[in-house]
Parts: structure tokens; sequence; C-alpha cells
């Protein structure tokens, strides 16, 4: 080995060294700051909603069934259509009770007649006993015929009535203006007197919509009301009812009854709505969400859901504080307001709350905040 070359490497040590030491003075004395992104959150009135599953029902359900019994003869309705109050819907077979009503009629008139004739020998018999020519067991006699043959025509009107009745009933008419579903005896078969099921009649405007409520939310509804639930004051709450694709009825909404009483099996109240349906857009069974809107809460504080951070159970969001560092605040969370969520508790106005970018965080690292701006107000 060269001895002459050890100083020329000892010198290339030194300087390296001296590089080294250069590099450290210029380095940053702390670790880069995070970027997120986050809102400073303001207070506010905040109107929040309650969702319940329903389900439609008509206003009235009527099951078409005949008075009279017979051969089913005609079908004037159409099944699915819209028929009026009064309208013909079945004709069952006529004969029968025309004859029925030809023989009463009959009746009438033989009974008559036999009135006419106990009447003359009244008239003879209280003549003869004025001349004591006949005994006064004879006058009862047809004084009694008398009434019995008058007796008989009442009788025989009754039957002419009952039989008019019955041929009446062989039409089968709408009670109601509304629906009419599917007929459930074809022409030709056989019915049987308020027995047999013909079809069944939905008068579908308006239509009602059904729901539950909780004990609890009942509670809170009627200390925001300051009494319990009226369905002649409608305007103090809002009703808006979704269909099963997402769309809004656009007709009134309007309450129509609370249950009187709790179920005790499932802890709710039973409460209807009543919707207009002038376009028959709806149909009884189909299931429906009601959204009950609620009074508008002031000064409330809400942050975005994504926000918002589970761990162990407990809910935590990232805060920025006075020396621009993330702490980790834990927070009471309450009722969820479309993308926002209503805090209870946990944070103040004017806070900075960090929305995006929390993947990296540590309590006390540094961040640079790219402001969203302050939170709006937000729709239920």
């Amino acid at each position: 080995m060269d001895i002459r070359k050890r100083p020329l490497r000892a010198g290339l040590v030194v300087t390296v060294a001296l590089l080294s030491l250069d590099g450290c003075g210029s380095a940053p004395s702390g670790p880069r700051p995070v970027a997120v992104t986050a809102l400073q959150i303001a207070a506010h009135p905040v109107a929040t909603s309650e969702e319940y599953p329903a389900q439609l029902e008509a206003s009235n359900t009527v099951e078409i069934r005949a008075r009279v019994g017979g051969v089913l003869e005609r079908q004037e309705a159409v099944e699915g259509q819209r028929v009026r109050a009064g309208q013909v819907l079945f004709v069952i077979d006529r004969q029968p009770y025309q004859a029925a009503l030809a023989q009463a009629q009959a009746a009438v008139a033989q009974a008559e007649a036999a009135k006419a004739q106990a009447e003359r020998d009244l008239e003879r018999a209280q003549s003869l006993s004025q001349l004591d020519a006949l005994s006064q067991r004879e006058l009862d006699a047809a004084v009694a015929a008398g009434a019995a043959t008058k007796a008989q025509v009442h009788a025989a009107e009754a039957a002419v009535r009952t039989a008019g009745l019955n041929l009446d009933y062989t039409i089968v008419r709408a009670p109601i203006e509304g629906v009419m579903s599917r007929a459930l005896i074809r022409l030709g078969g056989l019915v049987t007197a308020y027995s047999s099921l013909l079809t069944t009649m939905y008068q579908t405007d308006p239509m009602y919509v059904n729901f539950s409520i909780s004990e609890a939310r009942l509670l809170q509804v009627e200390r925001e009301l300051g009494r319990p639930p009226d369905q002649r004051n409608p305007s103090k709450r809002q009703f808006h009812v979704l269909l099963a694709d997402g769309r809004e009825v656009e007709t009134a909404v309007t309450l129509n009854f609370v249950d009187a009483a709790v179920d005790q099996r499932t802890d709710t109240l039973a409460v209807r709505l009543a919707v207009a349906n002038p376009a028959q857009w709806l149909r009884a069974g189909q299931y429906a969400k009601v959204i009950v809107e609620t009074a508008a809460r002031p000064n409330t504080i809400v942050v975005p859901q994504r926000a918002v951070q589970e761990m162990q159970d407990k809910l935590f969001v990232w805060v920025v504080d006075a020396e621009h560092k993330a702490q980790p605040r834990d927070v009471r969370m309450g009722t969820r307001v479309g993308p926002d969520w209503i805090v209870e508790n946990g944070l103040a106005d004017g806070e900075t709350v960090i929305v995006d970018g929390t993947q990296k965080l540590r309590p006390g690292t540094p961040v640079d905040t790219a402001p969203k701006g302050a939170a709006g107000k937000s729709a239920p």
C-alpha cells in the first residue's frame, strides 16, 4: 500500500463530514404539516325530520255480495275501472224472480176478491141481525171472516214487496264511487245469497297512509306542540309521503287519525294520514315512507357525517387547536340531517373541525387547513 495516499483519504473524510454538518443545519426543526380540509362550525337553527315505514289503504273498502241467489247472467262494469255510485256491476238471472213477483201479485188479487166477498157477507149479516133473523154467533163469524180477509190482503201485499225487492236485488249496483277489483265469479257461475263474494270495491280518493310512531317520539311531538296532535289543526306539522321509487306525493297530506291508546305489544301509536288521489296514482296496499318534519332547533351545531370517527364504541372528531395542531375530541351525536349530523355535546360554536385528510393524523400533528367555509344550514 502507498503511504502517500493516506492524507488525501483523510482530507476527503473531513470534507464529507463538513458537508453533512451543513446539511443538518438547513433541515426543518419539526414534522411537515399535514394538508387537510376543515371548516369552522357555526350554530344555526336546524329543522330535523323523522322517517317511518307506512302502507297505503283505501279510505273505504266494500265487499260486493249478492242479496239473492241465482246464476250470474251479466257483468256490466269493467274490472279495475272507476265506477260511479249506483252504477250496475252484475246482473243475476231475473226470470225466477219475475215469476215470483207475478205470483205474489196474483195472490194479492185473490186476497182482495176474498175480502170483497167477506165485506158483502158482513153487510147481509148485519141487515139480518137487525131483523132478528140471524143469531149473534153467525154475525160474529161474518165479522171475523171480514177481518181475516183484510189480513190476507196485507200479507199478499207484503209478499209482493218482498218479490219486488228480490227482483231489484238481481241487479247488483255499486254502493260507493271507487275502483272495482277483480270479479271472483264468472258468467254462468252460481251465486249464493249473502255468501258469494262477487268483487271488492275500493274508494281511492282520498287514500289513507297508516304508520306507527313510538311512544318516546310521541311525547317529543307533544312537548313541541304543547299538546297532543290534533288532526283539525294540521298546520302545526308537515308530513311528506314518499313512494317506493322515492317520488314524493305532491297532493295535499293531512293528519286524519291518532289512536287513543298505545299498543303495548309494540310500544307504538297508530297514526293515519289522508292523501288526495284525484289522478288515481295511489293504490291500496302500496308501501311508502312518511317523513315527519319537527320544529326547528335553535343554535344547533352540525358537522358532516364523514368528519365523525368511531373507535371502541366512542365517537370523536378532529379539531384544530390554537397552535394549528390536530386534536381528537369526543362528541355525542344526535339526529342525522341529510349529509350532516347534529352534535349534542362536545363542540362549541366557532371551533374548526377537520373534515377530510384525517388518515395521517395523530394527536398534536401540525395541519395545513384548506378552509371549506362555515357549515351551512342543513335541509331535512
